[in-house]
């Protein structure tokens, strides 16, 4: 159907209206889910990211009072399916407004086999249906079945009613178990939940005005099922197993999801939640639900010290507008300079309490360095105070992966080894330095040289001496808290660059790095050392045999070693800025750096590039990592040849100028007018494409969609901000990187917790680190933050730790932070 095309005036207000009219019993909202007040309902809104199959983020959802309660609306061919089990490939997906229903079709190929999920409104309630025009094939039968999953972190110890039949939902993982037939899942689970229930009505959490779900099946029974027991980030899962021989409708349930009239979202106030120094500018950001009126007053109140307290400024919030599903507005307290302690106070919410400070930032990256980075120190024993938090891991490091290998997390071994070792021979030289990549075990080398490198530019720029981690390199042993002389910054420097020369030293380039070879040791958690047995793997033993400090037990870890330009590229530009880093601390460890990046560069520059890329696991874009380690080069041996490097690289560098600017911009001084000019005009241009991205939302920062959150994003494009601020103040402003910092510390859309643990008066203390399953969190660990799902739900998930795109921890982007938070603390104290 065409529609008359609208005048740009009357289209804007056609929008408007559409935005401020309140919200209709079941309408399909904006032409993309059902909504209610209280309850959305969305179908194929999002899609599987291609990492795992399983992202619970897909199929039927429900979001529920503002929590995304449900999810993986789809058909499945397991009662609790992992997360690299077979799903249905997305083919399209049709909504219909005005009859109110909304359908994907989906495909299992393998099985040559076509469905489509229907959702229709019903009355107050929804209508999901599996429909066919094909009988199930045999190798389907009795296996496909429609499942929809209930978050646990919500219904654990909620009541549940089955056909009437009164039940507690186990709070923690309880179910009878049966072997599995045909073996262990390939992550390792090797017994199947028997049903928690089952029934043709099940009501979950009767009695909670903003939890209660109804199913009723007019067909096969519904069975409830508890994934935890095979899986740590196991749901809840509802499931109707599909008729054989049956075409047409082949499952029938309807949805109730209880909903309240008039329920609008909370208000949220975000804001630093590390506060802020005197003289800088000072917002908070007011989310408001998009039918919730114009936002009333707030104050800024400050606490006095005998328990009472001030209203020092009042004001209506200045109305930004919408973004996502949310309005927006912006309340201003620059004119606010004492210091002193301060609550914002809104519609009866009153966020925590902030410091107005000159030393605010002094200490934001205190945790970063003195928990997270040691925690994340792979062959070492890292212990605080009263607890380890891990052995000495991986002391047998590591096996040659077999080529023509594709492994299940980004890895991949072309058809040789491009090593003088056989497959599955041990490489020797291996276990020393690195650290565990993010929330898993791996040491992936882009990530260790990319935090090489930063870590050595905050030596360089900032020199901070900090020391509160004592580190015994004979002993192979890190004491979190416990001083030892030595600057604990050039410490971590020499922890990766230990790594980063000992696959030089073992193979004689840089790999792709060190990874578990199967899901069953992938998915493990808990203590880094009970990942292997530390023993070196024989061949010529028996798998419980033990001889001489090797093993015939096949757990050791695989290095991915096919040649790739990148990575040699990459690995020099961090040993040339670390060795520049190292010296007065580690002389004889800052030379060998040093010769071993000039010497990679020259064998590179003087060869056919090796172009072997696979996942995010070969190193960057190949002109981005030839350039910067042509920069570094020059900064640390001032030889012009460096110079014209730079100066043939620059042109093929510019398109990823945000990675490349502060090498580039710090190499000013050793370089000539022409590049300087070049490369101005590089920044001015990167300057106006981010002032564009920023302006779609109000918090100053340009929020990325997909998979992964975009945190590190904004800290990168921040540290950028920084460089070109100190080389052209007239491009930038301060404020562009204290939006950045602001962003991170908790201004940011859905919640206003700092998405850096431990870190402000509120912040993230449920995170994806190797200690999730506990529902804990490492001090100092930075997590990916805000999650935009489509069409227009930020979610970032503090009841549940295992959204790896919203809550995992990466090495790279606690030394992006570090030096982030020393630019902010240094620009914030400017007049």
């Amino acid at each position: 159907m065409r529609y008359p095309r609208l005048s740009p005036v009357a289209a804007c207000l056609s929008m408007l209206a559409l935005s401020l009219a309140p919200a209709t019993a079941q309408e399909i909202r904006d032409g993309e889910y059902f909504h209610q007040p209280g309850a959305d309902v969305l179908v194929f809104s999002n899609w599987y990211d291609g990492l795992f199959a399983d992202a619970k983020i897909s199929g039927v959802e429900l979001i529920h009072h503002g929590l995304r309660t449900v999810t993986n609306g789809d058909v499945r061919l397991e009662a609790t399916p992992g997360q690299w089990e077979p799903i249905g490939a997305f083919v399209t997906r049709r909504v219909d407004s005005e009859a109110g229903f909304i359908e994907a079709d989906l495909s299992y190929p393998d099985y040559d086999y076509n469905y489509t999920i229907r959702v229709e409104r019903d009355s107050g309630g929804y209508v999901i249906s599996v429909n066919s025009d094909q009988a199930l094939p045999e190798g389907l039968a009795g296996k496909a079945g429609f499942n929809l999953e209930f978050v646990p972190s919500v219904y654990g110890g909620k009541g549940l009613l089955v056909d009437g039949d009164a039940r507690i939902i186990p709070h923690s993982a309880a179910s009878d178990m049966t072997p599995r037939e045909g073996g262990p899942r390939p992550d390792g689970a090797a017994a199947d939940p028997a049903p928690i229930a089952t029934g043709t009505t099940l009501v979950l959490a009767p009695g909670d005005a903003e939890h209660r779900v109804s199913l009723s099946s007019s067909g096969a029974p519904i069975s409830l099922y508890d994934g935890r027991n095979q899986a740590s980030n196991g749901w809840y899962v509802a499931r109707s197993v599909l008729p054989a021989g049956k075409t047409g409708r082949l499952m029938e349930w309807r949805l109730e999801a209880a909903s309240q009239d008039g329920w609008v979202s909370p208000p949220v106030i975000s804001y630093n939640q590390l506060g802020y120094t005197p003289s800088r500018e000072k917002a908070a950001i007011l989310q408001m639900d998009r039918d919730a009126g114009a936002p009333g007053e707030m104050q800024l109140v400050r606490l006095l010290p005998d328990g009472s307290e001030e209203t020092v400024l009042s004001a209506t919030p200045d109305s930004w507008g919408r973004y996502l599903r949310y309005a927006y507005a912006r309340f201003d307290f620059s004119s606010v300079i004492e210091p002193g302690l301060y609550q914002l106070v809104h519609d009866g919410q009153r966020t925590a309490a902030f410091p107005i400070s000159d030393t605010a930032y002094d200490e934001a990256w205190h945790a970063t360095l003195d928990v997270f980075m040691p925690v994340q120190m792979d062959h070492m024993f890292v212990n605080e105070a009263y607890r380890v938090w891990h052995g000495t891991a991986h002391m047998d490091d590591a096996l040659q992966a077999p080529v023509n290998h594709e492994h299940h997390d980004l890895y991949a071994q072309g058809p040789t080894t491009d090593t003088a070792f056989a497959p599955l021979e041990h490489i020797p030289g291996l276990n020393v330095g690195g650290w565990f990549d993010a929330g898993d075990f791996d040491i992936r080398t882009q990530s260790q040289y990319a935090t090489v490198r930063t870590l050595a530019h905050i030596w360089e720029r900032f020199g901070p001496d900090r020391d509160v981690t004592k580190v015994d390199w004979q002993r192979r042993r890190a004491d979190i808290h416990v001083p030892d002389g030595a600057a604990d910054l050039q410490q971590q420097i020499k922890h990766g660059t230990l790594q980063l020369l000992a696959q030089f030293d073992a193979v004689g380039f840089a790999i792709h790095g060190i990874v578990e070879p199967d899901l069953d040791q992938y998915t493990h958690l808990g203590d880094a050392v009970t990942k292997t047995d530390g023993l070196i793997y024989d061949a010529s033993l028996g798998a419980d045999e033990v001889t001489e400090g090797r093993s015939g037990r096949l757990d050791d870890r695989w290095a991915f070693t096919s040649r790739s330009s990148a990575l040699q590229y990459g690995s020099a530009a961090a040993l040339a800025a670390a060795s520049s880093a190292l010296r007065g601390y580690d002389d004889a460890l800052a030379d060998k750096a040093l010769a071993q990046a000039v010497a990679t560069f020259a064998d590179e520059n003087g060869r056919e590039p090796d172009t072997y890329r696979h996942g995010n696991t070969t190193g960057g874009p190949l002109p981005m990592e030839r350039f910067l380690a042509a920069a570094e080069l020059l900064r640390a041996t001032g030889d012009t040849q460096y110079a014209m490097a730079v100066e043939q690289a620059f042109d093929e560098a510019t398109p990823f100028f945000g990675a490349i600017a502060p090498s580039a911009i710090a190499i000013r001084p050793m370089m000539n007018s022409a590049y300087d000019q070049r490369l101005r005009a590089a920044a001015a241009a990167w300057t106006q494409d981010m002032k564009a991205a920023r302006k779609d939302n109000p918090f100053g920062v340009e929020i990325t969609r997909g998979g992964w959150a975009g945190s590190g994003s904004i800290i990168g494009q921040a540290n950028t901000a920084d460089a070109i601020h100190g080389a052209w103040p007239d491009l930038v402003s301060k404020q562009e990187v204290l939006d950045g910092f602001d962003y991170v510390l908790g201004r940011h859309p859905g919640h206003n917790l700092s998405l850096v643990s431990g870190v402000g008066a509120q912040s993230k203390l449920v995170a994806y680190g190797s200690n999730r399953a506990d529902f804990s969190f490492i001090a100092g660990g930075i997590v990916p933050g805000v999650l935009i799902l489509k069409p227009d739900f930020p979610e970032n998930r503090e009841d549940w730790p295992f959204f790896w795109g919203q809550n995992e921890y990466v090495i790279p982007l606690g030394a992006s932070y570090i030096q982030l938070s020393l630019a902010a603390a240094e620009l914030a104290r400017q007049d």
